[in-house]
């Protein structure tokens, strides 16, 4: 017989580098930035089973909700030249 989940269990995950808390609840599970107070996902168990919870996410992406990892983005192009070369030519 499985343990009834009665109480907040909170556990500690490196995503990219960047350290977040997970918190499973009877009502859900909440992914939260280290060092944040507001959750960057939150999900329900009654959204997960009936469906809602892929436009959940995507509602909570296109509002903002899902922010990058604290560290920063990670770029891998050198900068556009002809954006270099536009704000030279502003400055003079």
């Amino acid at each position: 017989m499985a343990t009834v989940l009665d109480k907040q269990l909170r556990r500690q995950v490196t995503v990219d580098g960047a350290d977040y808390t997970v918190a499973l609840d009877a009502d859900g599970f909440k992914l939260i930035g280290k060092g944040k107070r507001t959750p960057q996902v939150e999900l329900l168990w009654r959204d997960l089973l009936n469906g809602d919870a892929a436009m959940a996410v995507a509602l909570n992406a296109s509002l903002g909700g899902i922010r990058g990892p604290t560290t920063g983005p990670k770029t891998e192009h050198p900068p556009d030249e002809a954006k270099i070369r536009r704000s030279r030519t502003a400055k003079r």
